[in-house]
């Protein structure tokens, strides 16, 4: 069946996972499936040379002035209402609802000087995603479409095409949306051209109330007289899942992830398919992918023990980073995850009660859980992870007890992959509103993620029309790592 993808117009065919690995000759295995994983090498897991990134979006902007770039002698109308507790590290300090990961600052930095070129969702987001604060020709803030710049896991798919017996790049639970549910610009491989596109792997539960990869649903706003109360669950973390794979992004490659005893029992069926029909190296690559019991456990992170369950919370945010960990254990080398939907952290209306209750709690639960499982198990050294949203929220407490959207400036968190812990990269003015020391924007934050994934600094790409362009646009963020 062939899908057109809405934000772009372009088709792929699409498979089901049932159906891959029912099949019994090469015609099964359509084009879109060849376009999945070319040129693929062996190898997985991260090594001393071989480094991963977790990037953690908080889709919709987290407010900085009230996480971590905290200004306790603001005026009234800028300081927070929460208070600035200690954290493991003197002379740091973070919001009071971060309790957990102010006991892990010494694995962790923060850069309070970052800036985007705007403080709009679409325009930022592009340009938090692509890695590039120039717009593309044809750019459409609503939408994404193949005048793109490609988005860093489609750029990470490209320059490390055969590195990896895996896709270099994931994203997960669910894409970058709006309340409007349309996609945001910058994530899918745009000019690169659609082969290019990282795996989407599309999970995320829809609340109640719409707001997706929420660890909960939550109104901005009391109920009305007769409404139905202010907060709901979804009765499920994860829908049926769907991995999306090249061309395009909306491919669908797998019915249901509950699949895994059905994958085992057809194992010896699938080396068979592989030896009898003499599929080609792509095809017997993706067959392989699927039946994997490495990378099938990763996925299957709602059956996972118990205790890690309570340790990162049975929520999207808790298995979805739970999910990246066991990814990158699994030898995919770029988890991007998406923490929310659009409105999840755009506060504009009741900022303080929203973040003390329906996202801080989680996200310094799973958060947390991820850098001490890592450090842990030795992986954090091998694996950046990196929290930032595409701007920050204004100095001015609005009339409505929220703040509005701030590009001149925002709070990034690195950890791991080298990074130093219990640093402070820049610093912002005294109500947070600009970078006084240190500037950083997200082309940084994408030479950071390049280097720390050994992408050479003259690497480049090619688009459709064949015309060449660099990878990097800018330095590395150098005083994470002094």
């Amino acid at each position: 069946m062939v899908a057109k993808h809405q934000q772009c117009g372009c088709t792929d065919a699409g498979i089901s996972r049932r159906g891959m690995l029912q099949a019994t000759s090469a015609g099964m295995l359509g084009a879109g499936m060849v376009s999945a994983l070319p040129n693929l090498a062996a190898g997985r897991g991260p090594t001393a040379e071989k480094k991963s990134v977790i990037f953690i979006f908080p889709t919709g902007g987290i407010s900085h002035q009230d996480s971590f770039d905290m200004k306790p002698y603001a005026p009234d109308s800028v300081r927070s209402e929460f208070q600035a507790i200690d954290t493991k590290t003197p002379g740091i300090q973070v919001c009071e609802h971060l309790p957990k990961l102010a006991q892990l600052s010494d694995k962790w930095s923060v850069v309070r000087s970052i800036a985007t070129n705007s403080s709009s969702h679409g325009q930022a987001c592009s340009m938090m995603l692509t890695g590039r604060l120039e717009l593309p020709v044809g750019f459409k803030a609503g939408a994404s479409t193949p005048f793109d710049w490609p988005s860093i896991p489609a750029t990470i798919t490209y320059a490390m095409r055969g590195q990896t017996a895996l896709p270099p790049a994931m994203i997960l639970p669910q894409p970058s949306v709006n309340e409007a549910n349309s996609v945001r610009p910058g994530q899918y491989a745009g000019k690169l051209g659609e082969k290019w596109d990282a795996w989407h792997v599309d999970i995320a539960a829809q609340c109640p109330l719409g707001n997706g990869a929420c660890p909960n649903c939550f109104r901005f706003d009391l109920p009305k007289p007769g409404e139905e109360p202010f907060s709901h669950a979804a009765e499920s973390v994860f829908n049926t899942p769907f991995v999306k794979l090249p061309t395009g992004g909306p491919g669908r490659l797998g019915r249901r992830l509950d699949l895994l005893s059905s994958i085992e029992s057809q194992r010896t069926d699938l080396d068979q398919i592989n030896q009898v029909q003499k599929l080609d190296r792509s095809r017997r690559q993706a067959i392989s992918l699927l039946a994997d019991p490495l990378t099938s456990r990763a996925f299957d992170v709602e059956n996972a023990d118990p205790k890690l369950h309570v340790r990162y919370g049975k929520n999207k945010f808790g298995l979805s980073l739970l999910m990246a960990k066991q990814l990158v254990e699994s030898g995919v080398r770029f988890v991007q995850v998406n923490l929310g939907k659009n409105s999840s952290w755009d506060t504009h209306r009741r900022n303080f009660p929203n973040l003390k209750d329906n996202l801080f709690p989680y996200l310094d639960q799973s958060l947390s859980a991820l850098l001490s499982d890592l450090s842990e198990s030795g992986l954090l050294e091998n694996t950046l992870v990196v929290l930032s949203g595409e701007f920050g929220r204004t100095p001015k407490i609005n009339k409505n007890g929220g703040r509005d959207h701030w590009g001149p400036c925002n709070t990034a968190l690195f950890a791991g992959g080298g990074v130093r812990g219990g640093t402070v990269v820049g610093a912002s003015d005294n109500t947070a509103s600009y970078p006084v020391l240190d500037k950083q924007t997200p082309e940084n934050i994408a030479a950071t993620m390049f280097t720390t994934l050994g992408i050479p600094w003259d690497a480049q790409w090619v688009d459709t029309d064949e015309q060449t362009h660099r990878i990097y646009h800018a330095q590395p963020i150098h005083g994470l790592y002094s």
